[in-house]
């Protein structure tokens, strides 16, 4: 059974252009992180997508990974943040 800590939510928000998708997802391939879950909607312009991911067999730590895509939006005028699982649920409970 997968530790809930393995499990990172990732967001991605800024303009809509081409090649997002490719660029996130290479680099998570690349590092041995599988998408367990993603969605993503474009509206007036805007890009916002949201993935789960199971860092269990990555190559990167939490950290590294979380540095790397920040630098990645950056190069590709985004946002990108990453969170583990656990923090997302406390801080989004009623």
């Amino acid at each position: 059974m997968q530790k809930e800590a393995d499990k990172v939510i990732i967001t991605v928000l800024g303009k809509d252009t081409v090649g997002i998708i490719a660029r996130v997802c290479t680099y998570l391939s690349e590092n041995g992180i599988n998408v367990l879950d993603i969605s993503q909607t474009i509206i007036q312009g805007y890009f916002n997508m949201m993935m789960i991911v199971d860092m269990n067999a990555s190559a990167v730590s939490f950290s590294a990974c979380s540095g790397e895509l920040d630098r990645i939006g950056r190069e590709i005028g985004v946002s990108i943040k990453c969170q583990k699982e656990e923090i997302f649920e406390q801080m989004h409970r009623i």
